[in-house]
């Protein structure tokens, strides 16, 4: 799989300790995985996984308002994404009910930076063994490792803004994508006032994807929300 799509994951980050917070962003970042959502108590965690949508979970177990396996059970009870627990709780009995709860994996505090880097990759591999970075459309195919769209035998380039959109949409194909996370997607934490530029980015994308943009069969509109992303099954 390749190693770069994987970067694209989002990461709910969830420790009540600063300096450990900035520590593991550190670390992800050295890995290349730029999208990390911080959280300290488990109420922000809800909030933010319900806006995020992580793909993966780093949990801290012992939280100021609750503990890390309750906030695991109620993340699983909205989305599937893996979970891993980083803690200082590493007794048999919390090692075990955290895999016994479905746990992908677990890192016991104090660690070393590339031991946990190695762990994350090699749970979102798992995870997401199936997904490639080559998305087949009805008219092309996006090819995500070399940022680019082929279209009989094409190969046409994708800006950075466009290659964001792009796997922003991809994360949920077949399912409306709001403006709003979009936005987010191409602009970061400031997405507002974007709105018209998302609008002409989306543009720029079906010209290069669609046989004709003017009737999109790949990239749809789902008016007043958003939009839509259909790929082609295998």
């Amino acid at each position: 799989m390749d190693h770069t799509y994987l970067q694209d994951k989002r990461i709910l980050l969830v420790d009540d300790e600063q300096e450990l917070l900035d520590l593991v962003i550190s670390v992800l970042h050295s890995g290349g995985y730029r999208q990390i959502a911080p959280a300290k108590t488990m109420r922000e965690a809800l909030a933010l996984a319900r806006q995020f949508q992580p793909e993966l979970a780093i949990l801290d177990v012992m939280l100021p308002d609750g503990n890390g396996f309750e906030l695991m059970e109620r993340l699983r009870r909205e989305s599937d994404c893996p979970v891993l627990f980083l803690t200082a709780r590493g007794e048999e009995e919390d090692i075990f009910r955290g895999f016994g709860l479905g746990a992908d994996d677990y890192v016991v505090k104090p660690f070393l930076p590339r031991e946990l880097l190695y762990r994350v990759t090699a749970v979102l591999r798992r995870s997401y063994k199936g997904e490639r970075p080559l998305v087949r459309l009805k008219n092309s195919a996006i090819d995500f490792s070399r940022a680019e769209v082929v279209r009989g035998g094409e190969h046409i380039p994708l800006t950075a803004k466009e290659h964001e959109i792009l796997s922003a949409l991809c994360r949920n194909a077949g399912r409306i994508v709001t403006i709003d996370a979009l936005c987010q997607a191409a602009w970061g934490d400031n997405p507002f006032g974007y709105e018209n530029s998302l609008m002409a980015h989306i543009r720029r994308i079906r010209e290069k994807i669609e046989a004709d943009p003017s009737r999109p069969v790949s990239l749809v509109t789902a008016k007043g929300l958003g939009y839509k992303l259909l790929v082609e099954e295998k």
